[in-house]
């Protein structure tokens, strides 16, 4: 107290903390320090501790010097402190000894108040429960009363009464019921209870069986007041569930055990219907009365009508769902798919007109909350619906991708019977006749699955064709102005182009057309699905978004294979003629042919190929996709023709120079060979038929609609023939 009554001197500015830190009730070492340590160093933080350690120390002595009389006199005075304490003990004893004899009389007289006030709290308790037997035992006598009062020597019961009047004793009686009820259940256990219970069961039974009877009456003969006095008195002994139970058995059942029946549903293709449309005319005929009294029908007058009451949901749908499981069990079977469909459709078409005749929000709430209600959606086998749907549309597929890369039938969507079967697989996902509401999430699911096994297959296809394939063309030959002779080198190019698969260049382009036009359809399929989901009220459309954005990349992650596949194809059928390039200087040495004037024939056949895909794939594929493919194609050739033209210069210059050498040294021939050399020599022809073949390869290049400074290496190539052109035009100069 003292110590925070205190001023602390005030330390220099340069203190890295406050001195009132240390006067905090909470001041906690650890927490100071860490607080320091952010401003400063820990030397520094001690040095200033140091500091005002100092300054403090020297505030105690001054304090010290200036209360010194104090500090002396303090000792002074308690000087004979301890005999004074000890003479204070005695008397203290003392009045502690009083002080707890006080306290247990205290405690006396409060436990004998309190075991009082107990006996009282029983007493007042059993006074209660006698008070309570007392009313009930009044109330029993007081309906015996009314009841025996209504006798007469000709009546015997309340029917014979007339309605008005039974009605209204119904309700007095029904009063003084809810009180006997009450205070009976509150002295439950009660010895006379027990032995007033045949008395109020026997007035139970009988007003129970006179309300039946007096309900039955009026619905009969359509007595407004009867009806509504007899549900009043229902609501107030709390029976309302026993009238509702009432009218389900008396009204309800005999008609729907007359309309529910399979033979007339099975006789007619339309029966069903028939049967559902007879079954929603029972509510506005026969129910009418009912729900004018408790506020169900538009003209029921809000201040006259009994409320807690709801027949439809209650009475009438129980009795429907029950008849139609027991009599119509059929109805349910999903054995036959198209036919389950139409059933549920049927079904689910006559739920919802019946929760319109409700009349109330609160209405359907309550008949879907209902457990007949869950009861009867509960009975349609949605899941064995869906597995022999996804049977059907999955099966369906999974045999098109068994049968390989057959063509689809002329005026089909695709180029592929796979991708034409893969989109009418996903459309029957959606289509009328096969997507119900229940399913949306299976069937979404199902459409993912499609999509990605198709994108599976076309892997499994670019990747791991097994080689017995090569034999098998299976897809339809597409359109072609090409000669006979052309076709059936292509086709005998294809089958024979070896590689690890054996995938025509048809396949390929169709592959591919087909996984383009699948891509740009994924928005129609995403429409597609929109439009479902939103007839059930779902709403984030992001994730379908989403989920079909990876199914279009799993789709894309297939073009690079498809690609290079094509490429490599290509590439092999058009190379294994331009290698023919080699044997160019035995077609010109020692054979006295003419100086070259056209390309060589093996170059026709190189390029065969890749015409005849202009040709044949221009409406199929895109150009884009074409002229890439042939880009690649020719790049791969240029570079691989590049080595060929190389090692044949090379071999013509080693040639060349080893006649060279031999002519030196058959000086005396000379003369006669060079009578029988004149002209241009082999190796001036050979030069020059390499020169025309790059030069055509060049021309042809720019036929495909392709420029052959974007091919790589065909610069370097041009400028080798060239060279050797050049070397070529100057020897035979020089001749």
């Amino acid at each position: 107290m003292h110590l925070r009554m205190m001023n602390l001197p005030k330390g220099p500015d340069s203190l890295c903390f406050n001195k009132d830190e240390f006067m905090k009730d909470d001041f906690d070492v650890d927490k100071f320090v860490a607080a320091c340590r952010k401003h400063v160093q820990l030397e520094e933080m001690r040095e200033d501790l140091e500091k005002y350690y100092r300054l403090l120390k020297t505030a105690m002595v001054e304090l010290i010097n200036k209360d010194y009389a104090d500090f002396v006199n303090l000792s002074t005075n308690l000087v004979g402190m301890d005999k004074a304490l000890n003479q204070l003990s005695v008397p203290l004893g003392q009045l502690r000894e009083e002080v707890l004899s006080l306290r247990s009389s205290v405690n006396e007289v409060i436990q004998a108040i309190d075991t009082q006030l107990s006996k009282q709290d029983d007493i007042q308790k059993k006074k209660i429960c006698v008070l309570r037997l007392i009313q009930v035992v009044q109330s029993v006598e007081k309906i015996e009363k009314i009841l025996h009062s209504q006798n007469t020597k000709d009546t015997t019961s309340l029917e014979t009464s007339s309605p008005l009047l039974a009605g209204q004793i119904l309700e007095r009686i029904a009063t003084e019921f809810n009180q006997l009820q009450f205070h009976a259940v509150q002295s439950k256990g009660m010895p006379l209870l027990d032995k007033v219970r045949p008395r109020i069961a026997g007035i139970t039974a009988m007003l129970q069986q006179s309300l039946e009877g007096l309900l039955i009456q009026g619905l009969q003969t359509s007595n407004l007041d009867m009806v509504r006095h007899c549900l009043r008195t229902y609501a107030t002994i709390d029976k309302t569930r026993d009238s509702e139970a009432l009218v389900g058995q008396v009204l309800v059942k005999p008609y729907m055990d007359e309309v529910i029946n399979e033979q007339f549903v099975s006789s007619s293709p339309h029966g069903l219907q028939v049967m559902y449309a007879k079954l929603l005319e029972f509510v506005p005929h026969h129910c009418r009365l009912l729900r004018e009294v408790t506020g169900g029908a538009i003209s029921s007058d809000k201040a006259d009508i009994v409320p807690g009451y709801d027949f439809l949901v209650n009475s009438v749908w129980p009795e429907i769902v029950k008849g139609v499981e027991e009599r119509i069990p059929s109805l349910f079977n999903p054995g036959n798919p198209d036919a389950f469909y139409q059933r549920y459709c049927i079904s689910m078409d006559f739920v919802r007109k019946f929760e319109r005749q409700c009349g109330s929000q609160a209405s359907v709430k309550r008949l879907r909350a209902h457990t007949s209600y869950q009861s009867f959606h509960n009975r349609w086998n949605l899941p064995v619906y869906f597995q022999l749907r996804y049977k059907e549309i999955a099966g369906s597929l999974e045999n098109a991708m068994s049968d390989g890369l057959e063509a689809a039938p002329a005026g089909s969507r695709y180029r592929l019977q796979v991708t034409e079967v893969l989109w009418s697989c996903v459309c029957r996902c959606w289509a009328e006749q096969i997507y119900l509401p229940p399913l949306a999430h299976r069937f979404w699911k199902l459409t993912l699955q499609l999509l990605s096994r198709y994108a599976t297959f076309l892997t499994e296809v670019l990747t791991k064709t097994p080689p017995s394939e090569a034999t098998k063309d299976p897809v339809r030959p597409l359109p072609s102005s090409a000669s006979s002779t052309s076709s059936r080198t292509s086709q005998d190019a294809d089958s024979e182009s070896g590689g690890p698969v054996a995938l025509s260049t048809k396949q390929l382009v169709f592959i591919a057309a087909d996984v383009d036009q699948l891509q740009e359809q994924i928005p129609e399929i995403s429409d597609m699905i929109r439009q479902r989901l939103e007839g059930i009220g779902f709403k984030n459309f992001t994730i379908v978004s989403e989920a079909l954005d990876d199914s279009n990349a799993a789709l894309a992650r297939c073009i690079p294979t498809l690609n290079s596949r094509m490429t490599q194809h290509l590439t092999e059928r058009s190379f294994r003629f331009l290698r023919n390039a080699s044997e160019v200087p035995r077609l010109y040495r020692r054979t006295n042919k003419e100086m070259p004037s056209r390309a060589s024939a093996y170059m026709d056949n190189a390029l065969r190929p890749l015409h005849q895909l202009l040709t044949d794939s221009t409406s199929v594929v895109k150009a884009s996709i074409m002229l890439e493919w042939l880009r690649i194609t020719l790049s791969d050739c240029t570079h691989r023709y590049f080595e060929t033209i190389s090692d044949v210069l090379s071999s013509v210059r080693k040639m060349e120079e080893s006649l060279k050498r031999l002519k030196q040294a058959r000086k005396t021939t000379m003369a006669s060979t060079a009578g029988a050399s004149a002209g241009p020599s082999d190796d001036t022809k050979i030069r020059l038929q390499l020169a025309l073949d790059v030069e055509y390869l060049g021309e042809q290049i720019q036929k495909m609609g392709l420029q052959p400074s974007n091919i790589n290496m065909f610069s370097s190539l041009l400028d080798l023939v060239r060279e050797a052109r050049d070397l070529a035009t100057a020897e035979q100069a020089g001749s």
